[in-house]
């Protein structure tokens, strides 16, 4: 799992099926700190309750698709839960 800070929304005109209904978001990855680590992605949202500026985390690649309500679909990022708090534990 990764944390993520949700920048926007997308809109796409074509979508495949079993990604109706899906909203895809526009993420920047953080690292443990909190700052931005790497490029933006665009992630589908499979709580359907992540909204701007939200702190989130999300999975990649294979769990990104068994993430989904409708297993498998063609995405490679999912976001799976919306944080409520960070605690940063001393190494």
């Amino acid at each position: 799992m990764h944390l993520a800070r949700v920048m926007g929304t997308v809109v796409a005109s074509t979508v495949t099926p079993g990604l109706e209904g899906t909203r895809l978001l526009i993420l920047q990855p953080l690292d443990r700190r909190l700052e931005p680590k790497g490029g933006a992605v665009v992630a589908a949202d499979a709580v359907n309750m992540a909204g701007p500026d939200e702190l989130v985390y999300f999975v990649s690649s294979r769990e990104a698709a068994v993430a989904m309500p409708e297993t498998f679909v063609p995405v490679d990022h999912a976001v799976i839960g919306i944080v409520d708090q960070v605690h940063e534990v001393a190494p």
